[in-house]
C-alpha cells in the first residue's frame, strides 16, 4: 500500500485479546496507519466520536458484547452508519456475520496471515467487500 494514503486512515481496532490487538496495532503503525485500539465495546462510540475512524476492525466475541450487536448499533446511526467494517474471529465463520440485515465489508478468520489482514483493509478502504 501507499504509506503516504495509509498515513491519512485511521483504523479503530475493538479486540479483546492484548496479544492479537498489540499485533494489528503495531503492523498497521509499521504501514503508517493511525490506530486506536480497544478491548471493550463500552466507550466504543465514544472513541468513534473522537478519533473518527476512516476503517472500523471488530473482534464479534468481546466481555461485554457481540461484535454483531454493535454492527447493527453502528448500521443503525447515521454517524457511523457508512464507517467500513472488517469484523474477526477465532470461532464465527463469514457465513455467521452475513446473516441479516447488517453485514460488515469484510471478514477475517483468526489465525489470520497479517499479509491478509492489510489486503483486507486496502480492498475494504478502496470501496470492494470480502
Amino acid at each position: 500500500m501507499d504509506k503516504s494514503l495509509a498515513s491519512r486512515k485511521n483504523v479503530l481496532v475493538i479486540e479483546d485479546n492484548h496479544a492479537i490487538l498489540d499485533v494489528i496495532t503495531l503492523v498497521l503503525q509499521s504501514e503508517s496507519y493511525q490506530v486506536n485500539g480497544l478491548n471493550k465495546s463500552a466507550d466504543m462510540l465514544l472513541h468513534i466520536e473522537q478519533f473518527k475512524p476512516d476503517l472500523i476492525i471488530l473482534d464479534i466475541m468481546l466481555p461485554d458484547g457481540d461484535g454483531r450487536d454493535l454492527l447493527k448499533i453502528l448500521r443503525s446511526d447515521q454517524q457511523t452508519e457508512d464507517i467500513p467494517v472488517l469484523m474477526i474471529s477465532a470461532r464465527y465463520t463469514a457465513q455467521n456475520v452475513q446473516h441479516g440485515e447488517y453485514k460488515p465489508n469484510g471478514f477475517l478468520a483468526k489465525p489470520f496471515d497479517i499479509d491478509d489482514l492489510l489486503d483486507r483493509i486496502e480492498g475494504i478502504l478502496a470501496g470492494k467487500t470480502f
